[in-house]
């Protein structure tokens, strides 16, 4: 799941937190900047060869970005910052992603991931507003996401039942089509017997 958001990158510092695979694959992508889908994959997908195997560091540079990343069993859990961000920072915003993620998967698998996608999206800018890492605890988090979520449910509720509401009406005004309909026909009929003139009467008038 990709979601996108619009902002200047020169104001960024965080640029995109992902959940991706061991072999770069993202399963849940949130950028802070423009940027296109094949750009993010390209960075995800860079960045298993870049940290090789077998070492214990919790960040990784290249010439454009930093990855600050925390092994999570099958995956990693992924920050990509700009080189001016503050790695402290970077680190502690890192303990705090990961510490989300069990909130919402009941097991660190990427079926979980991608059943509950949208909640992860939705604790992820929790976080972060702006490139900027907000001052809120996982308590807080789950407290704001429960509040979307609340909201979402009763504008869903509120939008079915006024679908329910339109259907309705135009059920209702559809029976009363047909039924105009049937009463139309049955009174053309009935005009049109009053009005027809037998083959007796024609008999009768010649016999006259």
């Amino acid at each position: 799941l990709f979601i996108l958001r619009k902002l200047d990158s020169k104001t960024m510092v965080l640029l995109a937190a992902a959940i991706c695979t061991k072999n770069g694959k993202p399963l849940v992508s949130r950028q802070f900047v423009e940027m296109s889908r094949s750009r993010i994959e390209g960075l995800l997908a860079a960045f298993p060869k870049l940290i090789g195997t077998g070492k214990q560091h919790t960040f990784v540079e290249t010439e454009s970005v930093r990855y600050v990343y925390q092994p999570l069993e099958k995956m990693f859990m992924v920050l990509i910052t700009t080189k001016a961000s503050n790695i402290l920072e970077d680190l502690e915003t890192l303990r705090l992603f990961s510490r989300v993620i069990p909130e919402y998967c009941s097991a660190l698998e990427e079926s979980e991931v991608a059943k509950n996608a949208f909640e992860l999206i939705f604790a992820f800018d929790e976080i972060v507003a702006l490139g900027y890492r907000e001052n809120v605890n996982l308590a807080q988090i789950r407290t704001f996401t429960e509040m979307d979520s609340h909201e979402e449910k009763m504008f869903n509720a509120v939008r079915q039942s006024q679908m329910e509401e339109a259907k309705s009406v135009m059920k209702k005004k559809a029976k009363e089509l047909s039924q105009a309909r049937k009463e139309a026909q049955r009174s053309g009929r009935s005009r049109g017997h009053a009005g027809g003139i037998s083959s007796s009467e024609y008999g009768g008038g010649g016999g006259g």
